[in-house]
Formats: structure tokens, C-alpha cells, sequence
């Protein structure tokens, strides 16, 4: 069995997963917590982004728990090839929410002054919000990546 870092059913993997989890917590918290976010849709489609790889890698970091404890082999090619699949799906929606959500921020920030006229709107959290919804993104990369090659072995 090959030992690649951030593989599912490894200590680095539920390290991985789990700050996955706390990153898209964060991130929807600022982003939940700023007024009027839901009426724009770039930053409705990104805390749904964040919804989903919350979902994914809680469910995903309970696995590892779960081998880990059990010394159960998580490295069988049909169990990485529906995570690779899943990662890379929930990686594209992640970036692109982020991506979309960013260029609003900085849209609202710096060209239209929409933050200076409207000080009710939470540009702050939305672009704290956007750079957290970035971390959670490169995270998840580095695991789309780390069960990607450890698939591509078997082959």
C-alpha cells in the first residue's frame, strides 16, 4: 500500500478534511453573519458552495476516523475513484463560488464605491469571508490531489 500525504483513511488526510470543515465553517459564518448577502447571487451560490464541502468533508474526515480506528484500507481503486470523482466536482463548485464572490467584493469595494455609500452592507466580512472560501478551496485541492494520485498508481 502506497502512503501518499492527505490520502483518505490517513492521519494527514483527517488533518486535511477536518480544517477543510473549519475553514468552510468560517467562511460561511462571516458570510451568513453580514447583512444582505443573500441578495446577490454570486454570494448565495458560494455559501451553497460552502455548504456542500462542509457536508463533504465532515462526511469524508468520519471515514478516516472511522479507518483509522478500525485499521480499515481506505486505498481500494472503486472507494478513490467516487472520492477523486466528488473532490474534483466539489473543488470546481468551491472555486468557482470564491472566484464569483470575489469579483463582486472587489466590484463593491474598489470600482463602484458601493461599500462607501451603502455602510450596512458587510463588505468586510464578505471579503473575509471570500479569502477563508480560498483557503477552504486550496485545502481541498491538496486532497483532490494527494486520492488523485494515489488512483492513478493503482493504473
Amino acid at each position: 500500500m502506497k502512503r501518499v500525504v492527505g490520502s483518505p483513511g490517513t492521519w494527514s488526510g483527517m488533518a486535511l478534511r477536518l480544517s477543510q470543515c473549519v475553514f468552510a465553517a468560517a467562511s460561511a459564518f462571516a458570510m451568513a453573519s453580514g447583512f444582505g448577502y443573500s441578495n446577490y447571487s454570486a454570494y448565495f451560490y458560494m455559501s451553497l458552495a460552502l455548504i456542500l464541502q462542509l457536508m463533504w468533508s465532515l462526511g469524508l474526515a468520519c471515514k478516516d476516523i472511522f479507518a483509522l480506528r478500525n485499521k480499515k484500507d481506505l486505498h481500494t481503486p472503486d472507494n478513490l475513484f467516487i472520492i477523486v470523482m466528488v473532490d474534483w466536482v466539489v473543488a470546481v463548485f468551491m472555486f468557482s463560488g470564491a472566484c464569483a464572490s470575489a469579483s463582486l467584493t472587489i466590484f463593491f469595494m474598489w470600482d463602484v464605491h458601493f461599500c462607501e455609500t451603502y455602510s450596512k452592507l458587510a463588505c468586510r466580512q464578505f471579503a473575509l469571508s471570500v479569502v477563508l472560501a480560498f483557503i477552504t478551496w486550496l485545502l481541498q485541492a491538496a486532497s483532490s490531489f494527494s486520492a488523485f494520485w494515489l488512483l492513478v498508481s493503482f493504473y
